[in-house]
């Protein structure tokens, strides 16, 4: 009799569309799209694939809109300051995601505080340079670096309507230096921003949309996630 072979059904695969919106630079945007080769290898395993399909920024003078279209990502371009309030922006907003299929918002440096209705609507993650809840708001870098503890930090969190207080996902200190000016320590956070914010991408989509993963396996695709240098200019 022969004997018969046991073949592993394949995973289901989730394909998975994701926003980014920022107001600047775009440093942490560019880094994002360096690593999404690597950001689907990890996923693979979960069944996840994940797509940056769209760069939105509220700010028309951005230098990341160069940036996505740098790398062919399409780009919306949203000033705040033609609306009249922040929910008519936010409804506007919104509008752009479900038009491009977008289920996963990803803020790299947006400088706007969302509200409870989108964050219901959006899964959104933040990263902010601190380690939080330590020096919340835009000046995190320097009112750490001036801070009596022993330490920096970035933070990656899960967004809320209250700024920079959302369930944290990863975070990392980052030892201070003696000596060290502000520019050398800022440039070290941003290092570590490059560094951590692709491991809790994967991670906080794991969570998502592969709950059937146990933690301890999301957890190792994230911290086994091996960035390629960043070419950010």
């Amino acid at each position: 009799m022969q004997a018969m072979c046991h073949i592993d059904t394949p995973k289901p695969q989730i394909a998975l569309k994701i926003a980014i919106l920022f107001s600047g630079n775009g440093s942490n945007l560019q880094n994002l799209l360096e690593q999404r080769d690597s950001i689907q290898a990890a996923l693979a395993p979960h069944g996840i694939v994940p797509e940056f399909v769209l760069g939105v920024s509220n700010n028309p003078s951005a230098y990341g809109i160069t940036r996505c279209e740098n790398f062919g990502l399409e780009v919306q371009v949203l000033p705040h300051g033609a609306f009249a309030h922040r929910a008519a922006f936010e409804a506007a907003l919104s509008e752009i995601l479900v038009q491009y299929g977008v289920e996963f918002v990803v803020l790299a440096g947006f400088m706007r505080i969302l509200g409870a209705e989108f964050v219901r609507k959006f899964r959104t993650i933040n990263i902010h340079p601190s380690f939080l809840p330590l020096y919340k708001g835009a000046h995190a870098i320097a009112d750490s670096y001036a801070g009596a503890e022993e330490f920096g930090g970035v933070s990656v969190h899960w967004v809320s309507e209250e700024l920079d207080s959302g369930r944290i996902i990863l975070q990392e200190k980052l030892p201070k230096i003696a000596g060290e000016s502000l520019e050398d320590f800022e440039h070290r956070i941003h290092q570590l921003e490059y560094t951590l914010y692709p491991k809790a991408l994967i991670y906080a989509l794991c969570e998502c949309f592969a709950p059937e993963s146990s933690p301890e396996s999301t957890l190792d695709s994230a911290l086994a996630f091996s960035p390629v240098t960043p070419t950010l200019g």
